[in-house]
């Protein structure tokens, strides 16, 4: 097809029949790491940029602000922070219903900017609220495996 001709049929731009074959790997990189170790250990860790005195959790290498590098300028932020937003899912990961539902947040560690995607537990769904204060709680220390799963849930403090 020539530059000048135009396509009739938009499925001639936006389907591709049959399979894409992929295979990768994916890293959580070196921000990624470090704070998957420190969760093993209790902790949360944020990077923090001199130049724009913001705090990311989770970490990240450069300030998405001014583009500062942030690797050497990690800190504990703690394990509390508040409810951002909130849902109640009733189906799994591969569409099957779930015997009792589950309540997913975004959770804004106190003084950061970003946020973490995890359950909530300890807590009737009609009592939470956006701005709710909540804290992390940890699998026991011998089940950690350096994984968000670490953290059980929030819970409201």
């Amino acid at each position: 097809m020539a530059l000048i001709e135009r396509y009739q049929m938009t499925t001639d731009i936006t389907y591709w029949p049959g399979q894409i074959p992929m295979s990768y790997i994916y890293t959580v990189g070196r921000a990624g790491e470090k704070f998957f170790r420190e969760i093993m250990n209790g902790k949360m860790i944020g990077a923090r940029c001199e130049s724009c005195k913001v705090t990311y959790v989770p970490p990240r290498i450069y300030c998405e602000k001014c583009f500062a590098r942030l690797e050497d300028h990690y800190l504990e932020v703690g394990t509390k922070g508040t409810v951002h937003t909130f849902t109640r899912c009733y189906e799994a990961y591969d569409g099957t219903k779930k015997e009792t539902s589950t309540i997913v947040a975004v959770i804004r560690i106190d003084g950061t900017e970003g946020g973490l995607v995890h359950w909530l537990g300890e807590v009737d769904f009609k009592a939470i609220y956006i701005g709710m204060p909540v804290e992390a709680v940890f699998k026991p220390k011998k089940e950690r495996e350096g994984s968000i799963l670490d953290i059980k849930y929030f819970k409201p403090i």
